[in-house]
């Protein structure tokens, strides 16, 4: 069965780390896609091995703009890599979608941990408006991201916000590979899974949301399996980096 697809235009592009692209698409019709946040976006590409396409959460909720932006870490010689760089604002390409299930489910309240690794945060930040209501309504959340150094931190600035301006919101940062001189209260060595026995987790009144790295995620399933989490109470989202083509 064919894929249905439709234009979309691009509206502008800029990095957001000195290693992550953010770019913004609109329909090419002026219309705006309904979508849910925590869902993805397929964008096709022709290229000389034949048709792909890739998948990207998208990065902001809902708006009246119609804009949906992706966050990417371009793979050196890979298609799609190659194929969005080559883009200028207002070029039309193929997508489709929106498509998955990582989303906000009603339930009753809860803790929301949501764990994230480089561009697996993405979602989280299109997320944040729901999580603002769901605030007020005793949910909490910590959101937690992993990355190699404190530059990398994609949408930092976003979620310390959230966190800051939120009553039951939290936001933590792990760094893998560099640490800062100078960190702050919320910043960490170490990998994303190191942090779970520090944040008080119980079985009983959290739900957390794993995405990004396969190997994180996987890890994650197990320390937290012996912490008496069931599978019910972990939602994951696995990237998967793409090779280039030979």
């Amino acid at each position: 069965m064919a894929i249905e697809t439709f234009p979309v235009e691009l509206a502008w592009r800029r990095h957001a780390t000195p290693h992550v692209l953010h770019l913004a698409f609109r329909p090419a019709d002026g219309s705006a896609l309904g979508f849910v946040p925590g869902q993805f976006l397929n964008l096709h590409f022709e290229t000389e091995h034949g048709n792909t396409h890739r998948s990207y959460s998208i990065a902001n909720p809902p708006g009246a703009d119609g804009l949906m932006e992706i966050a990417m870490s371009p793979v050196p010689g890979g298609l799609a890599s190659d194929a969005l760089a080559a883009l200028e604002p207002g070029d039309v390409i193929q997508a489709s979608g929106p498509f998955g299930r990582f989303v906000l489910r009603e339930e009753p309240a809860c803790r929301y941990v949501l764990v994230g690794t480089g561009t697996g945060i993405t979602p989280y930040r299109a997320m944040l408006p729901t999580l603002q209501q769901r605030l007020g309504e005793g949910f909490k959340v910590h959101i937690l991201i992993g990355v190699w150094r404190r530059e990398e931190l994609l949408f930092g600035a976003d979620f310390r916000a959230f966190a800051d301006g939120q009553e039951g919101a939290e936001f933590s940062a792990c760094y893998s590979r560099e640490f800062p001189a100078d960190p702050g209260p919320w910043e960490h060595s170490g990998y994303v899974q190191t942090r779970f026995a520090h944040l008080g987790l119980d079985p009983e009144k959290d739900i957390v949301y794993l995405c990004g790295n396969p190997g994180m995620i996987d890890e994650s399933v197990e320390v937290l399996k012996a912490m008496g989490f069931t599978l019910k109470q972990l939602r994951r989202e696995k990237y998967l980096s793409a090779r280039p083509a030979r």
